[in-house]
């Protein structure tokens, strides 16, 4: 089976904005509400059609005719593994739409029944469907353990009109975002953050550097991250992914789309997308995993309402630094392991995209952060990830703050760009 047309994010078509994440969902599908940037042009013309137009003749192409393994499935066999979409196999509700777990003949043996996920595309219209077809794109031609498998799809017409499912391997144990929830009864232990983060890492390095064509998936946060029956952590939900820019540009340009908190401060104000968006997105949500907070959370005082701001002084002193810990970890016990971990994630959030690391460098890092974690032996030192273009007294800077862990080496941190405040509707 040939794949849809990868959407290419044309402007007249994809509304400018970013997602709220100022309030955890129950499910892994995250409820969020769409919150409008002023102004809606975020880019010029001339570059906007200078990218999407070469995007368009070069890479949508080879993507499209890219062979698929994906099941074709038809409404009547859906509402038969799911109990006619009963919500008492409902396991959320989404943005997209309801999702309901359900049951479906192995591909293997016929007599065998699996355990699926399914997403019934709401009503939200062009763009729902937009987002339908890039995951069918994306997930049908990309296979990798930690990103979700998509099984197959459903576009079919019933006495409601036109379905649009997809479906996923069921991920029993939920999203990231629901562990690190205060409600969470089972909040995950440091050792399993630290496999989450490598997971995660991993899937990224992939999409961004592992195939013959890039994929930026422009909207990691933990609640797109979910967790298997072995606790592997996959990435999920694709609809927002972009290709990445063709060779000899540098960028794709876009309307601005994802979830306030994580979104990388230069592609919020250019609408510019590279795969460093994700890097930054990426330095986000490893915050979260070392505080157990919300990247935007109106529920608390307005001073701890934004993540990094609320972080950034305490960056600067060992002793205050334990004190962003998430207080469900042993604090003492993984003060130092947080702590470089922190590091890599001020290296991701550095305000010049150039000069933060390639995400298979940041795995690298997660790896030996990890390991030295599980290890007796003495921690091993991190790399240095000053750029190849930076000078000589930069990059023994540089060096010496990754390689000496002390805490008052982190109060380079000051130095990340602060993004303008972005107004919720």
């Amino acid at each position: 089976m040939n794949c849809f047309r990868f959407h290419s994010g044309e402007k007249k078509e994809e509304p400018t904005s970013i997602k709220s994440g100022s309030g955890r969902s129950n499910s892994s599908t995250n409820a969020e509400d769409d919150v409008r940037r002023s102004g809606s042009e975020l880019h010029s013309k001339d570059a906007y059609e200078n990218s999407t137009e070469s995007l368009r003749r070069t890479a949508l192409p080879s993507l499209s005719q890219r062979p698929s393994n994906l099941k074709v499935f038809t409404v009547p066999e859906l509402k038969s593994a799911t109990k006619n979409f009963s919500r008492s196999v409902m396991l959320g509700e989404g943005g997209f739409g309801c999702v309901y777990k359900g049951f479906i003949k192995s591909g293997d043996d016929p007599n065998k029944k699996i355990e699926v996920a399914v997403k019934q595309l709401g009503k939200r219209g062009v763009q729902g469907h937009k987002e339908w077809v890039t995951e069918v794109n994306v997930l049908g031609i990309v296979e990798h353990p930690n990103l979700v498998k998509l099984v197959g799809y459903c576009a079919d017409d019933d006495e409601r009109g036109i379905q649009r499912l997809l479906i996923y391997e069921y991920m029993p144990n939920r999203s990231v975002e629901h562990h690190l929830s205060t409600r969470s009864e089972n909040p995950l232990s440091w050792s399993r953050r630290l496999k989450i983060a490598e997971d995660a890492a991993r899937g990224l390095t992939y999409l961004h550097e592992e195939m013959d064509f890039q994929i930026i998936f422009r909207d990691l946060k933990s609640s797109n991250i979910l967790l298997d029956e072995h606790w592997n952590a996959k990435l999920s939900d694709f609809g927002l992914a972009r290709l990445g820019p063709p060779e000899g540009l540098t960028h794709v340009s876009t309307a601005v789309v994802g979830t306030m908190g994580y979104a990388a401060p230069e592609y919020v104000q250019t609408g510019r997308l590279t795969s460093k968006s994700d890097v930054w997105s990426y330095g986000v949500f490893l915050y979260e995993l070392i505080t157990g907070r919300r990247p935007f959370d109106r529920n608390r005082p307005k001073s701890e309402q934004k993540l990094l701001e609320w972080v950034r002084p305490y960056l600067s002193d060992g002793k205050k630094f334990q004190l962003i810990l998430d207080p469900r970890l042993e604090r003492k016990q993984i003060f130092k392991s947080a702590q470089r971990l922190a590091i890599v994630a001020n290296r991701c959030l550095v305000k010049n995209p150039k000069s933060r690391p390639k995400m298979s460098e940041v795995l690298d890092l997660v790896n030996q952060i990890a390991q030295s974690s599980l290890s007796a032996s003495p921690e091993l030192p991190l790399k240095n990830f000053a750029s190849a273009q930076a000078s000589q007294e930069t990059k023994s800077k540089n060096k010496r703050r990754v390689t000496d862990l002390k805490a008052g080496e982190t109060n380079w941190f000051f130095r990340i760009w602060r993004p303008k405040h972005q107004r919720a509707s």
